[in-house]
């Protein structure tokens, strides 16, 4: 009988680790050069060494305007919301046991964007400038705690359904639609006692738009994402032992309860904060941990780095197509996503239903 030695198996086992660690490295490379890629499109004709000139302190008045004003918010909003929204369906298909939950497939980005328009349209914390302006978010902070109370109480849903009536995970995404539609009639309720002007703004705002978030909520959503990414992180042992079911991570001493609780308000909080100031952005959450797991499997060392990075990946490649596809107009990015993650949903269900 073959018997293999302690130091064969942690040769293995260091391989194991430096294929991780080369895609995440990878992937940090990728998203290195959709930044250079992201900064330098646009309809000023900046090229990328003039970009790159800007950006390190050189570059003209009209060139670091465009740059600091104009593109790099729009990255930076990129990156932040789709590092958010990504962690969130990493961790949200995690502690639900359900490979199709994300927060646009569970109808928690729905109800954030019906606390977020409740918020602008009736607690005075939009207002429109005149008929030809967009809409200004005069207090971000309660357009956040607005936002993150509609999407916990749809959280809370979601909970009470897996635990009270022990549904199965297509059941749950089920719900997710029925909510998603709740929530949406609850959001045109609002809107039917507006004024047409701000009717129009509101449902442009849903559409979502990376331009819309100054740097003050460019900061709300990165530091909110950088603490649920320190939790999760700290996790990581507890969601690998979660994915053997939750009675045996109960018999290896993870806190099951405690846990699903705390990491689906977390994620309510990080993806109700980024809803609450691009609009929605549907499925970036479902698809950026399928497609880590390909090459990174079920370790959630890797998954949850690996899950943020691709979808800033993910979202910094969207908006270069929303703003070269029919340049000088920009798409929503949040149609442009629904396009990349409707087909990978459909295949998702046929697939769960041969099982």
């Amino acid at each position: 009988m073959r018997h293999e030695s302690p130091a064969t198996g942690r040769g293995e086992y260091n391989r194991y680790l430096a294929g991780k660690w080369a895609a995440l490295l990878s992937l940090a490379l990728v998203l290195s050069a959709m930044f250079v890629l992201s900064i330098s499109v646009g309809s000023s004709g900046l090229s990328i060494a003039e970009t790159l000139r800007t950006i390190f302190g050189g570059g003209t008045a009209s060139s670091r305007a465009i740059i600091w004003n104009v593109r790099m918010p729009r990255i930076a909003t990129a990156i932040s919301v789709g590092i958010a929204l990504a962690m969130t369906g990493c961790v949200m298909q995690n502690v639900l046991r359900n490979p199709l939950a994300s927060a646009s497939t569970l109808g928690v980005s729905q109800g954030a964007s019906f606390g977020a328009a409740f918020a602008i349209v009736n607690l005075g914390a939009g207002i429109q400038v005149n008929a030809g302006a967009a809409l200004t978010i005069t207090n971000p902070y309660m357009v956040t705690v607005c936002a993150f109370l509609g999407g916990i109480a749809t959280t809370a849903m979601i909970l009470g359904l897996s635990r009270v009536s022990g549904v199965t995970p297509s059941v749950m995404v089920l719900a997710g639609v029925a909510l998603s539609s709740l929530f949406a009639g609850a959001t045109a309720l609002v809107q039917y006692f507006c004024d047409d002007v701000v009717v129009t703004t509101i449902v442009y705002w849903t559409f979502g738009n990376l331009g819309r978030a100054g740097w003050a909520e460019i900061a709300l959503i990165f530091f909110l994402g950088v603490a649920a990414f320190l939790y999760f992180i700290f996790n990581r042992w507890n969601y690998n032992a979660m994915e053997s079911g939750t009675h045996t991570a109960k018999s290896l001493g993870v806190p099951v309860d405690m846990l699903i609780l705390v990491s689906m308000t977390v994620c309510a909080l990080i993806s109700s904060a980024a809803t609450a100031f691009v609009g929605t952005i549907n499925f970036i959450g479902l698809i950026a941990p399928h497609i880590v797991r390909r090459f990174a499997g079920n370790d959630y060392r890797f998954l949850i780095p690996g899950s943020a990075l691709t979808g800033a990946v993910i979202m910094m490649a969207a908006d270069i197509v929303s703003r070269m596809l029919i340049a000088p107009t920009i798409l929503p990015i949040g149609a442009l996503t629904s396009f990349l993650g409707a087909p990978l949903f459909l295949y998702m269900i046929i697939k769960e239903g041969k099982h």
